[in-house]
């Protein structure tokens, strides 16, 4: 087995999204018998996040240290997750390093098509403290030319063998008769209230992750503004693998950002991802070009209704009727695309798998 040493760089933007994946990325390598050191400017989120059993395998290094304690491995390899810029020292530390460390940048998740272009490329770094070094983009995707997505061995059996009945039990979640389950984990929405009333028509029991959409609805339930037919329990900060569980038992999950995102699709439930918005706009060409790959197998009437539903939640339904409910379309109807498109994406290379292969290029 190649065990090259490997070291991930992360900064943490938006609390949850950005360190949820390079812990994943960490742990995967990890287990497939890598030596992994983690360099991250807040690993308050692992507290939660990461199982005890990971932690003791991965070590956790502060990026305000990494100036004086990195140290280059020969022949490693050094990501840069999501272009968070490498400190001077480190980049003079792995040009001097023989063999030179290969390092990639590990980019953020995109349907577009660019992706597929872009998958790969190197950078010769010609000045400064990397010169001699090149590096290379590496970008996560959901076509064979891409990296793939993250995906642990064994994941789908696991699903299939899971107890669900039974970790509702443990988590305390009571579903009362013909109560539909929703994960609700989302960024500031000035569309709850219009989902809220699309949701009531069926009786419903929210499930409601930590963060804007739960601080939202708290303020519902204190103003006595919530639907009738739906209830609300605010859950706590779950590690990596109940959040997964929680996203596999559930018959409508709202998502955001990168990780519960790509885990959403694995569950292979109907979902709604909230995109992480930018001020240029660029999330809607995002948001669409996912839309048009994910959705292109749904009959015409529910591709349309899906995606109207995806525009809305995301801020995008700009027709006269965007103060009204938001449409929900049909949950069992549209279950078997969602359970074809995870299909396809289980027939990729998984991005763990991907990377090993790069270092062979």
């Amino acid at each position: 087995m190649d065990s090259r040493a490997w070291d991930v760089f992360c900064r943490v933007i938006d609390n949850y999204g950005d360190a949820g994946v390079c812990w994943r990325l960490c742990r995967e390598l990890s287990r497939r018998g890598h030596e992994v050191r983690l360099w991250i400017d807040d690993a308050r989120p692992l507290q939660w996040m990461a199982a005890p059993s990971d932690l003791e395998s991965i070590q956790l290094m502060a990026w305000s240290e990494a100036e004086l304690r990195f140290e280059a491995q020969p022949g490693g390899v050094v990501i840069e997750a999501f272009g968070c810029e490498l400190p001077d020292g480190v980049k003079a530390r792995m040009a001097a390093a023989r063999p030179t460390p290969l390092w990639l940048n590990l980019e953020y998740l995109s349907a577009e098509d660019y992706v597929e272009r872009s998958h790969g490329l190197r950078s010769p770094q010609w000045q400064g403290p990397a010169a001699g070094l090149e590096k290379f983009f590496f970008y996560p995707g959901f076509t064979a030319r891409t990296g793939g997505l993250l995906r642990e061995p064994g994941l789908m059996e696991a699903r299939e063998a899971a107890d669900h009945a039974g970790w509702l039990r443990q988590q305390g979640i009571v579903r009362e008769p013909g109560e539909r389950l929703v994960t609700l984990f989302c960024y500031d929405n000035p569309a709850l209230p219009r989902l809220l009333q699309a949701l009531a028509g069926t009786p419903t029991l929210i499930l409601a992750c930590p963060g804007p959409g739960s601080r939202m609805l708290r303020e519902r339930q204190a103003a006595q503004a919530l639907p009738e037919r739906l209830r609300v329990q605010h859950l706590p900060f779950l590690p990596q693998d109940d959040f997964d569980r929680l996203l596999w038992v559930c018959d409508l999950n709202l998502v955001r950002g990168e990780d519960s995102f790509v885990r959403a699709q694995w569950a292979g439930r109907p979902f709604v991802w909230h995109i992480y918005p930018q001020d240029d706009g660029a999330h809607e060409a995002k948001l669409q070009a996912f839309m048009d790959r994910a959705f292109a197998g749904m009959p015409p009437d529910q591709r349309l209704a899906w995606q109207a539903l995806w525009r809305a939640w995301n801020g995008l339904d700009r027709s006269p009727e965007a103060s009204a409910p938001l449409q929900l379309p049909p949950l069992a109807a549209a279950t078997d695309a969602f359970l074809a498109w995870r299909s396809g994406l289980l027939t990729q290379v998984d991005l763990v798998t991907q990377l090993q292969g790069f270092l062979q290029r």
